[in-house]
């Protein structure tokens, strides 16, 4: 699969999941952060690091209930400038019934990452405490039925994480390295009621498995799960 076809199918692929997502959970709350390297130790840091950075966050989810709880997707994708080095653009998303506060959240998710993930290594910018600067904005609370705001979404912020562009392809240093990861695509809710981030044992729900697309020029199927 060529560059073109994988951002397309990329695309269409993310913009199911969130579908899917909005069937589970009436409202969502969708939180866009970049995480990156300060500038001293981005001109060291490879794809390796960030990756194994993104999964420490990511396998943290559980034992860090006061930042994750209620986290029902994300998406991630990595890139690569010489100006920033390896960072990432990422949208974690959140059971909108559960959490009101999303630049807060926010912040809470952009410290672990500097303070803990990385050992201060790292930096991140919130973007939803700049909301007010979009003329389209999808971040914030989305409604089940707001389909304006989805849209913008999907043929915004989504199109934006899979564009081409800023190739991670300088820093590989191999063909498995992935550059796009997103939350595996939840059960469909029962009649029991939408499902739960955690289970009556306190485990994560299977909502939060990774999900990936290959590195551009490779395609995964849909139910590839990450290491």
């Amino acid at each position: 699969m060529n560059e073109s076809k994988n951002n397309k199918h990329m695309v269409k692929s993310t913009s199911t999941y969130i579908d899917q997502l909005l069937e589970n959970h009436s409202k969502i709350q969708v939180i866009r952060l970049d995480l990156s390297y300060t500038k001293k130790h981005a001109r060291e840091a490879s794809l390796e690091e960030i990756n194994q950075d993104l999964k420490h966050l990511l396998n943290n989810r559980r034992t860090k209930p006061s930042i994750f709880e209620n986290m029902v997707g994300y998406i991630a994708k990595r890139e690569y400038t010489e100006d920033k080095g390896p960072h990432i653009h990422s949208i974690f998303i959140y059971d909108g019934q559960k959490i009101r506060k999303d630049a807060h959240k926010g912040d809470q998710i952009g410290e672990y990452w500097k303070n803990v993930i990385t050992d201060g290594k790292g930096i991140y910018h919130n973007c939803n405490r700049e909301k007010d600067k979009y003329p389209e904005c999808a971040l914030g609370m989305i409604d089940h039925t707001d389909d304006a705001k989805q849209t913008v979404l999907k043929e915004k912020a989504i199109a934006y994480l899979c564009k081409e562009e800023q190739s991670v392809g300088p820093i590989k240093e191999s063909g498995n390295e992935r550059s796009f990861t997103r939350g595996i695509s939840p059960r469909r809710k029962s009649n029991a009621g939408r499902p739960r981030l955690y289970d009556s044992s306190g485990q994560l729900n299977s909502t939060l498995e990774d999900e990936s697309i290959a590195p551009e020029s490779q395609e995964y199927p849909d139910d590839q799960s990450t290491d």
